[in-house]
């Protein structure tokens, strides 16, 4: 069923479906500038379960990661045990 519409109007149609998108729009561009934000924690000594240590060398049962510490630490991560079956 077509409704004559005159120059510049819209339908009620066309106003949902650009609220709509404008929703979906709003919410895609939140979750992407959420994920943006956590990426820097992923990438650090502590985003990798590790920690920065004094020293040269880590304790046993953790293995030394090349993340980024403060001047004169080393980033330690807790090695876990492969199964090789």
């Amino acid at each position: 069923m077509r409704w004559s519409m005159k120059r510049g109007e819209l339908s009620m149609e066309v106003i949902i479906i650009a609220a709509i998108a404008l929703l979906v729009l709003v919410i895609l561009s939140i979750l992407i500038i959420r994920a943006g934000t956590t990426t820097g924690e992923g990438s650090g000594c502590a985003g990798v379960g590790g920690m920065c240590t004094d020293g040269t060398s880590c304790d046993e049962g953790y293995g030394r990661s090349f993340n980024s510490c403060p001047s004169g630490q080393i980033c330690c991560v807790a090695v876990t045990a492969r199964d090789n079956n």
